[in-house]
């Protein structure tokens, strides 16, 4: 049974020593911070953001392979 992406993913952050739950490689906790300078940021945003943007490039990826394309393009977002 061939694994999904997000699970190639996580078999990858594993094997690469990275935590599985949060695939904290997605976003930069700094840019968002400079992004945000004028609000307040809670710590469990970082991991909300994280899932949306794994979210996000998963769908992508799904339209991108429906439209048999290997190449994942803005149109897909």
């Amino acid at each position: 049974m061939a694994e999904s992406r997000s699970e190639n993913l996580r078999t990858f952050m594993w094997w690469a020593g990275e935590t599985c739950d949060g695939m904290s490689d997605l976003i930069v906790k700094a840019a968002v911070k400079d992004e945000l300078s004028e609000h307040n940021v809670s710590a469990d945003f970082y991991a909300a953001l994280n899932e949306e943007v794994a979210e996000l490039l998963d769908d992508a990826a799904d339209r991108a392979e429906a439209n048999e394309r290997k190449t994942v393009q803005p149109r897909d977002l």
